[in-house]
């Protein structure tokens, strides 16, 4: 199946038959990344009375309860309930799940000892004009798929870097990084806040999604994203990237 897409009055097709899903998952056999000191996620059978919800514990059928953080737990998606006192779910956030984005790679810079993604970095590149920015960062060892960012001072967006990507007109940012900020900022989520232009003219319909991955066989340039979320009333929740090629018509 194939679908045709214009950005800024530019013919695509899209390429349904190949697509590249860039989420890191929890859970037995998944990725199991961790970050901000986050306990892991757990799958246990629920127990109630006699019943115990596992087969193999000579329950009748499997039925597990998921105790789960999305902020360090695997690839999720978060919207301004994340930083606002108003209670604003992701649901509330993506009105569809359908995307146009550019995907992006982008070597580190240290900058006083700390890695980030640097503004003179994103300036090299030449942005289409697609609703989502996908940023894989260099070096991109497999490792980040179940990398332990706790403790380990993660990299990080620049402030001018953020609002670069908010001039630029960007909506939704997906980064395989497990935050845009720093892991110890004394709760400032500075780079945060220049996303969705808090307080001042806050992007409701903006999105954040972090600790993605994307393999080096994915080649950089244009994509239809299909940014998949659970109708979860919560700051962030897991979510599940898919990229499919955009071909020039």
């Amino acid at each position: 199946m194939q679908l045709s897409i214009h950005i800024e009055q530019n013919p695509y097709q899209v390429d349904l038959s190949n697509p590249s899903n860039i989420t890191l998952g929890f859970g037995p056999n998944f990725e199991n990344p961790n970050a901000f000191h986050i306990d892991f996620a757990k799958i246990e059978p629920i127990r109630v009375g006699s019943f115990v919800g596992s087969v193999i514990e000579g329950g009748s059928a499997n039925c597990e309860i998921v105790t789960y953080c999305a902020h360090g737990n695997g690839t999720h998606t978060e919207g301004v309930g994340h930083i606002a006192s108003e209670r604003i779910s992701v649901s509330d956030v993506l009105e569809k799940h359908f995307f146009s984005a550019q995907l992006i790679t982008v070597p580190l810079i240290e900058i006083d000892g700390d890695w980030v993604i640097h503004e003179s970095e994103l300036s090299k590149h030449k942005f289409t004009k697609t609703e989502a920015i996908v940023i894989r960062t260099l070096p991109n060892n497999v490792d980040k798929r179940n990398r332990i960012w706790s403790g380990n001072n993660p990299p990080y967006f620049t402030l001018n870097a953020m609002q670069m990507l908010v001039d630029f007109g960007f909506t939704h940012l997906l980064t395989d990084l497990p935050s845009v900020d720093p892991e110890e900022d004394s709760g400032a989520l500075a780079a945060h806040r220049v996303w969705w232009q808090f307080p001042n003219n806050t992007r409701y319909k903006a999105s954040i999604t972090e600790l993605i991955y994307v393999n080096d066989t994915i080649h950089d340039g244009l994509y239809f994203l299909n940014l998949m979320v659970p109708k979860i009333a919560s700051d962030a929740v897991p979510s599940q990237p898919i990229l499919y090629p955009l071909l020039p018509l």
